[in-house]
């Protein structure tokens, strides 16, 4: 039997068949073959959603076999990829190429067209989510079509496949707009948050990439302010790379939160300890190696967009819910900030939003938190990520969303036998 887990080990399914293409005429017919028979198809990415979203008793298609770069025109930076080709992979030829994405989640492993359909998206007041960057794509419609879209062939499909949940179709290929390689001065360093939400406004807006970290039970946030400089990178040593970004940030994290998880009443003094542990670090390097760093350590995530101007209420909402709860919460909230767009499903559609990214370390239970935190979220207009735990229903999150009814036509349009759907799509899309 085939067994799929995902990569917080919280979603499990059991495809019928697992396929992997090396084509999109294999691609093609794999749809036609369940389209034909009624069965279902789903594309499984790195498997980094914590959501079901990637789930299927159908069949499942991994792309490990169709991930290569397939042009590049380095003047305008438009550049062409297979869909299973992972940001850590695109990274590096875009490298070799002098381009590189303008802006970059933290997690490197993910599939391009993972992070694409789940919304993925990184921090800059100025930048959109990462789907704001394509400028073309190619699927396979639920009858097996391949469909090329822009925003002047095929516009509306376009529109709403760059967010596209993996209710559209097989994407194939994508086009991104690339920009110059680029290099980001990176400063991490601790402040008070009472401090940081004072003034707001100004680090977010006078920062290329600003975000925060705030450990809870503790008044300290590590506050990171990312801005481009005209100068070569200064790569640290390889042993100080390691020290900062997989001892620190991920083996030591790890023990710390081995310890909390199994003597919860310890986490307050854990994180206590943590804070103190913060200092000041600098570096300059290119900015793909900025953006990006190593998680080791397993957890769960809920994350909610909300309007930039009501973070501030909201996390001091968040602060008074877990001092209240009696929650041990051991793991950072974290902050970023995203440029409104015009996709219909983007979490950042029509205006301007903060994240707010609340984590529960793997093996503990993340029910009450995760509900206290929608509650708070969900009162200030919060959208959830897609690849992120959330209780929402398409009943709740259509009103959230004014080009709602915009993708459901599409999706009639593109797939109305429902052979890309599961139990997760059913329910946020009805």
């Amino acid at each position: 039997m085939n067994q799929w887990r995902n990569w917080a080990g919280n979603q499990v399914c059991a495809p019928t068949t697992v396929e992997h293409p090396a084509s999109v005429d294999e691609l093609a017919q794999i749809v036609k073959s369940a389209a034909a028979t009624g069965s279902t198809v789903k594309v499984v990415g790195a498997g980094h959603s914590f959501t079901d979203i990637a789930c299927t008793n159908g069949t499942q298609v991994v792309l490990d076999r169709y991930a290569s770069v397939v042009s590049a025109d380095v003047g305008p930076g438009l550049v062409t990829v297979q869909a299973g080709i992972t940001l850590g992979a695109l990274n590096e030829a875009l490298d070799s190429l002098g381009l590189a994405l303008a802006n970059l989640g933290d997690i490197a492993y993910q599939t391009v067209s993972g992070a694409l359909s789940t919304g993925t998206h990184g921090t800059g007041a100025e930048l959109g989510a990462l789907s704001t960057f394509v400028e073309a794509m190619e699927i396979v419609t639920g009858d097996g079509s391949v469909l090329h879209c822009s925003r002047t062939e095929n516009p509306d499909v376009f529109a709403a496949a760059r967010v596209g949940l993996g209710a559209l179709g097989l994407v194939s290929t994508i086009t991104l707009r690339c920009v110059p390689a680029f290099t980001l001065r990176a400063v991490n360093e601790p402040m008070r948050l009472d401090d940081v939400l004072a003034v707001l406004d100004e680090h977010v807006s006078g920062n290329d990439h600003f975000e925060f970290n705030w450990f809870p039970h503790t008044e300290w946030v590590q506050a990171k302010q990312n801005n481009r400089v005209d100068q070569e990178p200064e790569s640290r040593a390889r042993a100080k790379e390691w020290f900062d970004e997989v001892f620190l940030e991920n083996v030591a994290l790890n023990a710390a939160w081995r310890v909390g998880r199994r003597f919860p009443a310890s986490i307050p003094g854990i994180s206590r300890q943590l804070t103190r542990a913060i200092t000041r670090v600098e570096s300059t390097e290119k900015s793909y190696k900025v953006f990006t760093t190593p998680r080791l350590v397993r957890f769960y995530e809920m994350e909610y967009g909300v309007p930039r101007a009501a973070v501030v209420d909201c996390v001091r909402e968040l602060r008074a819910f877990i001092d209240a709860s009696g929650l041990q919460i051991q793991v950072p909230v974290e902050v970023r900030f995203v440029a409104g767009d015009d996709i219909p499903l983007s979490m950042a559609s029509g205006r301007d939003s903060a994240f707010v990214a609340c984590h529960v370390f793997q093996g503990r239970g993340y029910e009450q938190y995760f509900r206290g935190v929608e509650r708070i979220m969900a009162a200030a207009g919060g959208r959830p990520h897609w690849g992120k735990l959330h209780f929402q229903t398409a009943e709740t999150l259509a009103p959230r969303y004014p080009q709602w009814d915009v993708f459901q036509k599409v999706r009639d349009q593109v797939d109305p036998q429902r052979v890309f759907t599961n139990p997760y799509l059913d329910r946020v899309l009805g």
